[in-house]
């Protein structure tokens, strides 16, 4: 039987917090990676099968307020989770943009070798999708 994960909107300041929740998240080991805007991706790696303990962690695009997770903590208690904590802390000390510059994802692949091709891309461009090929 597979859980189906479902989010709360709550902001983390309606959010009680939870002391627990911080020390844990000092504690423990845990891999952070920005899914997609908004939305990050937090593994621990404390458990000896860390792809057990994946959750997701979104912040609101305009004020970057953590909004909640899709851990069991948060989703029953609806409280501040070691998860968010995690972000938090992360977010906090600029190790990680929850929200990625477009500009970044359009710069050009190391391999770029679209000059003397013309209108057609080179294959890294296509492969990283900056350009599409022609019809």
């Amino acid at each position: 039987m597979q859980l189906r994960k479902t989010m709360s909107t709550k902001t983390s300041s309606e959010l009680e917090v939870d002391e627990t929740a911080q020390q844990r998240a000092q504690a423990e080991q845990f891999a952070i990676d920005v899914d997609a805007p908004g939305l990050i991706e937090v593994t621990n790696e404390s458990h000896e099968n860390s792809a057990d303990h994946q959750y997701t962690v979104s912040i609101d695009d305009v004020t970057e307020e953590l909004m909640a997770c899709t851990c069991l903590h948060y989703v029953h208690r609806n409280a501040f989770c070691k998860h968010m904590a995690a972000v938090e802390n992360t977010t906090g000390d600029g190790t990680l943009e929850a929200f990625p510059s477009e500009d970044e994802d359009n710069a050009e692949p190391e391999d770029y070798d679209c000059d003397g091709l013309g209108d057609f891309p080179c294959w890294p461009c296509v492969r990283t999708g900056r350009k599409e090929l022609p019809n």
